[in-house]
């Protein structure tokens, strides 16, 4: 699967675009500023229905307009290249976002999640290792939904019913009352929603661990150490011999002193760790640094699989704190075969041409970005 070309019309600071793409490897180069990383956003957007950067829909208008449009022409056989699908994301200032696949509207957002998977890479990444337990759960469950629609319905039924019992809780609090039929309800909910979400995640780790582990060996700039990487899953009613369901209703009166939940997967966290020791306080940054691409790599691994597809890969500003070996090596794994369409981002231009230069018949193309506009400067093969 990959984007063949790409149309933008008032998306941030592109006021409008029309490019094709390399089905290999597409490195994006220019100064910092200019829009690289835009451009990464909109292909986010025409897989998850949002921006990963900005959470805001309307800020993602240029200045000045009122409307921002995204359309991608994708092929998702590689065997029928001739096949393309449009896939589009328009907002309209004071209207509902729209998405179209195949020109007919998505009933719902949720809907479309995995039908065009993508990994991206960036240097916001960091949040993962320190950051709180909520962007952690929240990358283990995006990788999951997007390989498991079932799982991505448990996920959306649990927070409901998650909002509603909070929403009870408070009013128990405002209300100074607290009934048990009532919040008796919403713990079943939770409970019917709240296993099989954790049986996933248990599941999902025992398959994911042994390909992280491979790709830290892999990309780790001094192998022979033999660093044993490892991500714990932390779950209440997994590490207690207590079930779900008594936990929760033994948390009633606490609940309710606090005004919100403090027993479900909610409260999970995946811990990480290089050998014994807590990759957030001990790890270097280069360490963290390999931890992070591991993740991120295995994170493919495991939708390539899963789906039998390969997802499009987006690398941005990656080759920070990277030594020539490091970058070099990177490219040159994720133009392999194993991989599909990759799209880099560097504000250097000789860098990039230097890779190429190692591995002249892999096919790619460069593009100078220059304040929201395209400037094709080299591709392999000629004129593709």
């Amino acid at each position: 699967m990959y984007i063949e070309r790409l149309q933008l019309a008032n998306f941030k600071n592109y006021d409008s675009l029309d490019v094709s793409f390399s089905n290999n490897v597409n490195c994006l180069v220019g100064n910092n500023g200019v829009g690289k990383t835009n451009l990464l956003d909109a292909l986010y957007y025409l897989s998850f229905c949002k921006s990963y950067f900005n959470p805001v829909d309307s800020l993602n208008i240029r200045s000045g307009n009122d409307f921002f449009a995204i359309h991608g022409h994708y092929v998702l056989n590689d065997e029928t290249p001739d096949e393309l699908v449009a896939v589009s994301c328009t907002l309209q200032k004071g209207q509902s976002k729209k998405m179209k696949f195949n020109k007919k509207a998505c009933p719902s957002f949720a809907e479309h999640i995995g039908r065009l998977p993508l990994v991206i890479v960036t240097p916001s990444d960091q949040n993962l290792i320190l950051g709180g337990s909520d962007v952690r759960r929240k990358f283990i469950d995006g990788i999951i939904s997007q390989v498991d629609r079932n799982y991505l319905q448990q996920l959306l039924h649990y927070q409901k019913a998650l909002e509603q019992r909070n929403r009870l809780l408070k009013q128990f609090y405002e209300n100074r009352y607290f009934e048990e039929d009532s919040i008796a309800l919403w713990d079943e909910q939770l409970v019917r929603y709240g296993e099989p979400i954790v049986a996933a995640r248990k599941q999902f780790l025992s398959d994911f661990a042994p390909r992280f582990g491979q790709y830290y060996q892999l990309i780790h700039p001094d192998s022979s150490l033999n660093e044993n990487p490892r991500i714990v899953y932390r779950c209440q009613t997994v590490d207690s011999d207590v079930s779900m369901t008594d936990q929760i209703k033994e948390s009633h009166r606490r609940d309710a002193q606090v005004q919100f939940t403090t027993v479900g997967p909610h409260k999970d966290d995946f811990e990480f760790f290089v050998d014994d020791f807590a990759v957030k306080r001990f790890a270097s940054q280069g360490q963290q640094k390999t931890f992070l691409l591991a993740l991120k790599l295995a994170q493919f691994d495991y939708m390539r699989e899963h789906l039998s597809t390969k997802p499009i890969l987006l690398l941005d500003d990656v080759f920070d704190k990277l030594d020539m070996l490091r970058v070099s090596q990177l490219v040159l794994l994720v133009g392999s075969d194993r991989f599909g369409q990759v799209f880099i981002t560097d504000t250097q231009q000789g860098r990039v041409e230097s890779i190429f230069r190692q591995a002249p018949q892999m096919p790619h193309k460069i593009f100078e970005v220059s304040h929201g506009t395209l400037h094709l400067s080299a591709s392999f093969p000629q004129g593709v």
